[in-house]
C-alpha cells in the first residue's frame, strides 16, 4: 500500500483540504509527504498534541527532583488548593461547591483525573462559565484556568484543563517561562525548530490555514492561538510541523534520549490511573468545534497519553501511545511495532469522520509497508 497514496485519495475525494504526514521506526524516518494546501513543511497548530509536550517537560523535573507525582501539586502552585467541587447552581444560578476529599496532585493532572474539565465536552464547564463571565482556555487569560473540579481528584476520568496547569508547576518548578523551558530542555535537543507557542517570521511563510466543516462544505476560517498570551498552554497551544513532532514521538520511541530516561518512559507509558477509573465518551457541547468521541472500549490513560489495551487489527499493537489536536492532528506510538507516526490537517470540528477514516488509512499503509 502506498503511503502517499493515502494522503493523496483523502484530499481528491474532496474529504480533506490538505494532509501532512511523516512516520518512522526505530531505523528512521520512513515517509514524510503532503497533498492539498498543506505542504510536509506547512506549520500548524497542533493544539492537545502538545499535552505530551508539557507531560514531558513535567517529568524531566520529576526526574531532577523539582516535582513529585503524588504530592500535593498546590506545594508548587497554591492556587490549585482553592479548588473546589461543583456540585450545582443555587436558584440565583450561583455555583455550589464543597472541599474536595484529597489534594491534586501531579499524576491527576497528568491523567485527566484531577477533576478538572473542558467546556467543550462538559455542559457543567460550560454553564459556570456563562454563569461567571469565564473567558474560554483559548484566551490563555489566567482567568479561564479558575473553573471548578467536576469530580474528586483521582475518582474519574474527565478530560480538560488539567494539562495547563501542569504548564504552571513546570514554571514555578523551573523558574523559567514554558516556552523558554520548552525550548532549551526539549525542541533545541531534539532539534525541533519549527516548533514554539509563538509563530516566528519563518514559520509564519509557511503556517496553515484552518479550514471548518460546515453545512456548505469546507470553507477557509480565520483562527490563531494568541501570541502575546498571559500563560503558555500547556495544554494545546504549540505549533509545529509534522517532521518536527516525528522528532519528539522518535525520542520517546527510542526510549526517551536525549531528554528523558528510558524508565521514565516506561512510567509514562502505563496506565496511572486508579484501578476501576476508564476514559469515558466525549459528549460535544460545541458542535463547531468538535464531535462526540466513544472511545474503545477500555482505553487506558498513562502519564500524558491515551494507551490502548488491545491492538488494533492492521494497526498498532496494544499498550501503543497516542492522542491528537482539535483541528484533527493526531499520532501514535508503538512500542511493541517500533513505529510511530504524525498526520496533521488543519480542519474543524474535531474528530471529522473523513479525516479520521483517512487517518486510519494512512497508519495502516504504514504497517503495510514495514
Amino acid at each position: 500500500m502506498d503511503i502517499g497514496k493515502t494522503l493523496k485519495d483523502a484530499v481528491d475525494a474532496g474529504d480533506l483540504p490538505g494532509v501532512a504526514a511523516a512516520a518512522a521506526t526505530d531505523k528512521g524516518v520512513i515517509f514524510e509527504g503532503a497533498a492539498g494546501v498543506l505542504r510536509s513543511d506547512s506549520v500548524v497548530w497542533i493544539a492537545s498534541m502538545t499535552k505530551a509536550v508539557t507531560g514531558a517537560a513535567a517529568m524531566q523535573l520529576v526526574e531532577r527532583g523539582k516535582l513529585a507525582l503524588d504530592d500535593p501539586a498546590s506545594d508548587i502552585v497554591p492556587e490549585l488548593a482553592t479548588k473546589g467541587v461543583l456540585e450545582g447552581f443555587d436558584a440565583s444560578g450561583e455555583a455550589i461547591t464543597r472541599r474536595p476529599k484529597r489534594p491534586i496532585t501531579l499524576r491527576h493532572l497528568l491523567t485527566h483525573t484531577s477533576g478538572l474539565g473542558y467546556d467543550t465536552w462538559n455542559a457543567e464547564v460550560m454553564k459556570y462559565r456563562h454563569a461567571t463571565g469565564i473567558p474560554a482556555i483559548g484566551s490563555c487569560q489566567n482567568i479561564a484556568l479558575t473553573t471548578p473540579l467536576l469530580a474528586d481528584p483521582g475518582e474519574r476520568w474527565e478530560y480538560g484543563i488539567s494539562i495547563d496547569w501542569v504548564g504552571k508547576m513546570v514554571e514555578a518548578a523551573s523558574g523559567q517561562r514554558l516556552d523558554r523551558y520548552m525550548a532549551e530542555k526539549l525542541f533545541m535537543p531534539l532539534g525541533m525548530t519549527d516548533t514554539g507557542f509563538a509563530i516566528g517570521p519563518a514559520q509564519r511563510l509557511r503556517k496553515a490555514r484552518m479550514h471548518a466543516r460546515g453545512p456548505n462544505g469546507v470553507t477557509a476560517v480565520d483562527h490563531e492561538i494568541p501570541q502575546t498570551p498571559e500563560f503558555h498552554m500547556g495544554g494545546g497551544g504549540l505549533y509545529s510541523t509534522v517532521s518536527d513532532y516525528l522528532k519528539f514521538t522518535q525520542a520517546l520511541l527510542a526510549g526517551g534520549g536525549p531528554i528523558l530516561k528510558p524508565e521514565t518512559v516506561r512510567l509514562m507509558a502505563r496506565n496511572s490511573m486508579e484501578q476501576g477509573v476508564l476514559c469515558r465518551p466525549l459528549r460535544s457541547q460545541l458542535p463547531n468545534l468538535s464531535n462526540d468521541l466513544d472511545f474503545v472500549d477500555g482505553m487506558e490513560w498513562g502519564l500524558s497519553f491515551m494507551i490502548n489495551p488491545k491492538a488494533f487489527p492492521g494497526r498498532r499493537a496494544a499498550g501503543s501511545l497516542a492522542w491528537g489536536g482539535l483541528a484533527n492532528s493526531y499520532y501514535w506510538i508503538d512500542p511493541v511495532n517500533k513505529v510511530t507516526g504524525v498526520w496533521a490537517t488543519q480542519l474543524l470540528p474535531f474528530y471529522d469522520p473523513n479525516a479520521v477514516a483517512a487517518f486510519e488509512g494512512f497508519e495502516r499503509a504504514v504497517y503495510s509497508a514495514l
